[in-house]
């Protein structure tokens, strides 16, 4: 029975991660700022699901929640970066600060994760981390710069890792999710119809975990859309940026109608 540990699965895509595996009969270790919503999946997964308290900024405490899992479960097969903070602001409404905190959880705490499940798996000469990118990452967006800029750097972190490691038996992988109706996308006034459903998604790229592709997705038309991106990143953001524009007007308009 493999063992999954999630960083950031208390809700939303990664949550729907957890079940899947669970339901697929994997031992899961969830570390989170926030427990409350995965921690009621225990009366199901007792024996299975493992949850601790953490916080992907803090080294310590990670050192601590990764040593608890091991004497839990004895080892870690895959380990996944699925914390995530966002903001919603232009450059010019973002400081200095707000950058530092986004790339602290998205990046930083990415790498955290690596740097401390490493030395277990290199003794095991096996092992598989994957980070969740972002299409935003690859083809640029407007008011998100501290978000997309993350997810961006997080993905040569992978490719470098990769070659590093691959001697050791381990692989790094990158998870592409669509725009997923999801608190952290709640932000973009997108209707909700043009956004992914948050457990579709999370249980397709649960039954995905075990891929060997760099790039895991939940559907094979998430897959060419991200191919499309990589191919034609500015273009591709560029249109979602207008389409975005275009979905806001049109929320207002309809917003102006029904108080007339």
């Amino acid at each position: 029975m493999p063992h999954i540990l999630i960083v950031g699965a208390n809700q939303g895509i990664g949550y729907y991660i957890t079940k899947q595996l669970l339901e697929d009969s994997n031992k899961v270790s969830v570390l989170d700022i926030e427990t409350d919503e995965i921690g009621k999946l225990k009366k199901q997964f007792p024996d299975q699901l493992h949850v601790i308290h953490a916080d992907a900024t803090n080294e310590k405490s990670l050192q601590q929640a990764v040593q608890s899992v091991l004497e839990r479960f004895g080892e870690i097969d895959v380990a996944i970066h699925n914390a995530c903070m966002i903001t919603f602001d232009s450059e010019p409404e973002t400081n200095y600060k707000t950058y530092r905190k986004v790339m602290d959880v998205n990046y930083y705490g990415a790498l955290r994760l690596s740097k401390i499940v490493l030395p277990y798996m290199r003794k095991k000469r096996k092992g598989k981390i994957i980070f969740t990118s972002s299409g935003v990452g690859v083809t640029g967006f407007g008011n998100i710069s501290p978000y997309a800029s993350s997810k961006g750097v997080i993905e040569p972190l992978a490719k470098c890792l990769h070659i590093e490691n691959e001697e050791y038996g381990i692989s790094f992988h990158i998870m592409h999710p669509p725009l997923t109706n999801t608190a952290s996308a709640s932000g973009l006034s997108i209707p909700k119809e043009f956004k992914a459903n948050a457990e579709k998604v999370g249980r397709g790229l649960g039954k995905q975990v075990k891929s060997h592709k760099f790039m895991i997705c939940h559907s094979w038309s998430q897959t060419l859309q991200m191919q499309i991106c990589y191919r034609y990143p500015l273009f591709m953001g560029k249109m979602m940026w207008k389409m975005t524009k275009r979905a806001e007007k049109t929320i207002k308009l309809s917003n102006t109608l029904l108080t007339c």
